[in-house]
């Protein structure tokens, strides 16, 4: 079987994220989303909020299974027993990173790839950062996230 970790904050998880998994789901026959935290970031849900957003708009892919790690990503992928990480590349911007990453991935692991997606293009400037901004002034976030996170993102905005 082979196994793939998608990685990543997901805070909130958008319709890019999920039209990755879409791509993902495709090319693999088991799709692991690990959420993690990044210490560069101030997350406004919790691990456990944001699994359970996953969950729900993930619940019609059955070989979708959603999951938390900390710690270094390959070690994480070697348990699960993962022969690839996905990434996601919205632009050109994102590259760069990436590319050092799975660089590193590959020199700190042995047999574990990194496959860069790239989401549909209605979906390359959209992130996770600019869906809470957006939201924090009032904006309409509707096209860019599944109902059930819409409605999550503007119930914790109003605490």
């Amino acid at each position: 079987m082979r196994r793939v970790i998608y990685p990543g904050t997901f805070d909130p998880i958008t319709n890019g994220h999920l039209d990755i998994i879409e791509r993902a789901t495709a090319l693999f026959d088991n799709v692991t989303i690990g959420v993690t935290t990044n210490p560069a970031k101030n997350p406004l849900f919790t691990v456990e909020e944001r699994m359970a957003m996953i969950r729900h708009v993930t619940q019609d892919y059955k070989t979708v299974q959603v999951d938390s790690f900390s710690g270094l990503l390959v070690d994480y992928a070697k348990r699960l027993g993962a022969c690839a990480i996905i990434r996601g590349l919205r632009a050109i911007s994102d590259f760069e990173y990436e590319f050092q990453m799975a660089l590193v991935n590959r020199k700190i692991s042995d047999g574990i790839v990194t496959v860069f997606l790239m989401p549909n293009e209605k979906y390359t400037y959209l992130n996770s950062t600019i869906v809470k901004e957006l939201a924090t002034f009032g904006g309409d976030i509707s096209r860019f996230v599944p109902p059930l996170v819409e409605a999550q993102v503007k119930q914790k905005l109003r605490k």
